[in-house]
């Protein structure tokens, strides 16, 4: 059975993850309030999306 001679040290270790990092999720500017949201979906904020509103939302 394969055992590692030395100890995997924090340098290597993290070096081995540098690319594991989470990406910032995309986010896009609804046309009609400005506010920022996730691209192709509702606004969260005026319930418009692509022209119309689909969420009836209470102001």
């Amino acid at each position: 059975m394969a055992v590692p001679k030395r100890k995997t040290s924090k340098a290597r270790k993290r070096k081995r993850r540098a690319h594991l990092a989470l990406a910032t999720p995309a986010t896009s500017v609804c046309d009609r309030c400005g506010a920022d949201k996730v691209p192709h979906a509702i606004c969260e904020s005026c319930g418009h999306y692509r022209g119309r509103d689909v969420l009836a939302l209470d102001a």
